[in-house]
């Protein structure tokens, strides 16, 4: 779990983690900059929780990068990541998803659905993505086919680590899931397994230039590993196009879009 300077909802995410029914895991909660409200806050989970491991960096970097931070120091099997506005909606959610990859050697991840709510805790819509590997990898160059919050992977794919590109400055998350699928498959539950929160104050609205950006590199490198490329550069070229719309304009209308994107780019809504 990453977390920079929101801690209104980290609570809320922390909360959902210890009440899951698979008692054996370990919370690694990296901290980008300083907030003294979020080091508060995590003392006092830290002193009735031994399961948790804070690392307060102090510095700032991306996202990628500070995942990687996380994964280095993480010893477990199987990595889950939880951003810290989201929270997982089910509590049997981690004993489905660890069951499912010790049956399945063959494949390197999995996740589920979720649903979307805005800042006033207002569901907005759920969603599911593709089912089978075969969906997934049908739609994965249009847009990301595993929502992160709700997924699971092996810590270790064919011997090595894996890790994010750090080069990836904005949707490293789908640049990690393409990689991911080219290494083995995935597999999404048809429920939804985690909440996902759709309000200005996420990364993807601050971050909307730099993902449109990494999007015309994302979808250029997997290219030859996924189908629909022609209709993906169109995507990405519209969402830089909307990137550069007046903040005051991509304000009035990113929870409605950001909510009919996610439709789209799902199964079933």
């Amino acid at each position: 779990m990453l977390t920079y300077n929101r801690p209104q909802l980290i609570g809320r995410a922390i909360a959902s983690v210890c009440a899951q029914t698979f008692g054996d895991w370990e919370l690694l909660i990296v901290q980008d900059g300083s907030n003294p409200e979020t080091a508060g806050l995590l003392e006092r989970w830290l002193a009735q929780e031994p399961r948790i491991r804070y690392f307060p960096r102090g510095t700032v970097g991306c996202i990628a990068e500070a995942s990687n931070y996380g994964l280095e120091r993480a010893r477990g099997e199987y990595i889950a990541i939880l951003d810290d506005d989201d929270c997982w909606r089910e509590k049997d959610k981690l004993v489905r998803q660890v069951e499912f990859l010790d049956r399945n050697p063959e494949y390197v991840g999995c996740a589920g659905g979720y649903v979307a709510v805005d800042g006033e805790g207002r569901e907005r819509g759920r969603f599911f993505k593709p089912e089978t590997d075969a969906q997934i990898r049908t739609h994965a160059l249009l847009a990301n086919p595993i929502a992160n919050s709700a997924a699971m992977f092996r810590r270790v794919v064919n011997g090595e680590p894996a890790r994010y590109d750090p080069t990836m400055t904005g949707f490293a998350d789908w640049d990690f899931w393409l990689m991911m699928g080219t290494k083995g498959k995935l597999y999404n539950f048809p429920t939804p397994m985690a909440i996902y929160a759709l309000w200005e104050g996420s990364g993807s609205f601050h971050a909307a230039r730099t993902n449109a950006a990494c999007s015309w590199r994302i979808v250029n490198r997997y290219r030859r590993h996924y189908r629909w490329y022609p209709l993906a550069l169109v995507l990405s070229l519209l969402h830089i196009s909307y990137s550069w719309l007046p903040t005051p304009l991509r304000r009035l209308s990113y929870t409605s879009l950001s909510a009919l994107k996610k439709a789209l780019a799902s199964s079933r809504r």
